[in-house]
């Protein structure tokens, strides 16, 4: 599998984004997919992840604030980001894998498949 994150870029405070992370392969439809974050000199961050089943599990640093989707149809995941703030500044990665289980689905070690990266830059 090979991910594909776009949609990233400058934005004031309060502005939203969306991104995009499209997959390639026929099984993605049974893929765990997740947005990881990484300031610098931070650790990569879990922000929320989608199980094939569409349940969604959303950090609390974002809840409220960003929405994860998936379109089955389109092999593509969204993390719609509202009410960004300059602290929301990083790069933003995706990831999958297709055998995650529950408790490890925060752990960016746990998942095989990752994206580029798209640099998310909010401005005060």
């Amino acid at each position: 599998v090979q991910l594909q994150a776009s949609g990233g870029g400058l934005v004031q405070a309060g502005g939203s984004l969306r991104l995009s992370c499209e997959a390639s392969g026929r099984t993605f439809s049974r893929y765990t997919m997740a947005w990881f974050r990484q300031a610098p000199g931070k650790e990569r961050e879990f922000l929320a992840c989608i199980r094939w089943s569409g349940h969604t599990y959303v950090s609390d640093s974002v809840k409220g604030r960003f929405t994860m989707s998936r379109d089955n149809s389109k092999n593509t995941v969204y993390l719609q980001m509202n009410s960004l703030k300059p602290e929301d500044t990083a790069v933003y990665y995706c990831a999958g894998d297709r055998e995650i289980i529950l408790s490890s689905i925060r752990n960016p070690d746990a998942y095989d498949y990752w994206g580029q990266g798209t640099q998310v830059t909010v401005s005060s």
